[in-house]
């Protein structure tokens, strides 16, 4: 049966060049994904979502809201987003008395989840205008990339909500912006672009949800909670319709026959047994990718790299 299971690494998303989108849980894992890529892909794109921006620390690079280059590679770049905060600038900009965008600012609020998802809207419009081969998102824990991955849907909704408003109240919101003795708004420009925004949120949707375009790489630890928020994970991932296969269990004891380390042992056995439960639940359909906790930080372009080669190369323990 051992012949059966489908090999530990990850090999297979490196090999499917047919894959846009990559959605990867944890920093360590998704940049030494993100450089697995760009030895075999033209142009690659690491973006965080996560509000804690761990990609500056993890390469030791300040990144931001641009596509900056990775020092150390030539088509690997980086940025760091909020998506809370795309939405503010987009009412912000949206005209110069305030009026209209303070208007959209209540509306958009008033609909439950849609302020983050119209932030997402924002940033998958800009990610869409660059021309990389593959982008890989390195997500944030689990309830916020869940609420990340449901804002297509939100979005669809919402919008067309608001596009409906925009046909019914905008002659209303034209003349009371003037009543009030500021100049005439443009309910038009502003409900044009949610239209536009709709259409993207609309195409991306159905990127997410095309396995060949499309994946989620979950990445856990090997104990109770980390295991069944991964199967939890998976269930949602399936609910959305987003293809995935591969799982990354991190932090892994390897403890030498010859050491007297009783807490490593414990922990061994521990570890054992909930890697034993992963593979009665995941093994005919996933890859199972096995890292081991090491005696120092993965930081820095060069040390990312090494770490990297564990992603293709399963690790095997040096028992002295």
């Amino acid at each position: 049966m051992a012949d059966d299971l489908l090999p530990p690494t990850l090999q297979n998303v490196l090999d499917q060049t047919s894959l846009k989108w990559i959605f990867c849980g944890k920093t360590t894992t998704s940049c030494s994904l993100a450089i697995q890529l760009a030895a075999c892909r033209e142009n690659v794109l690491l973006i965080s979502t996560d509000p804690a921006h761990n990609l500056s620390d993890a390469f030791g690079q300040k990144f931001g809201k641009d596509a900056t280059k990775v020092n150390g590679f030539d088509n690997l770049h980086a940025m760091e987003i909020d998506p809370n905060s795309s939405i503010q600038e987009m009412v912000e900009n949206s005209d110069n008395n305030g009026m209209m965008g303070s208007m959209m600012q209540d509306l958009a609020y008033s609909i439950p989840g849609v302020d983050e998802a119209m932030g997402f809207a924002e940033v998958m419009k800009h990610v869409k205008s660059m021309e990389f081969s593959v982008i890989v998102f390195d997500t944030a824990p689990t309830g916020h990339t869940l609420r990340f991955l449901s804002f297509p849907s939100v979005l669809e909704n919402a919008l067309g909500k608001l596009s409906t408003l925009g046909t019914r109240f905008g002659p209303m919101i034209n003349q009371f912006s003037s009543m009030m003795g500021g100049e005439a708004a443009s309910p038009e420009d502003m409900f044009a672009k949610l239209d536009e925004m709709r259409a993207t949120i609309t195409e991306v949707n159905t990127q997410f949800k095309d396995p060949e375009k499309t994946t989620f790489i979950c990445v856990c630890i090997s104990e109770f909670l980390s295991l069944y928020e991964t199967e939890r994970l998976v269930q949602e991932l399936t609910t959305y319709g987003i293809d995935t296969h591969n799982i990354v269990v991190n932090q892994l004891l390897f403890p030498k026959k010859t050491s007297n380390c009783e807490h490593c042992t414990v922990r061994y056995k521990m570890q054992q047994k909930y890697l034993t439960e992963a593979h009665e639940l995941y093994d005919e359909f996933f890859h199972i990718v096995k890292l081991p906790l090491l005696t120092e930080e993965v930081r820095g372009p060069e040390k990312l790299k090494e770490f990297s080669q564990l992603l293709v190369t399963p690790y095997e323990p040096i028992d002295e």
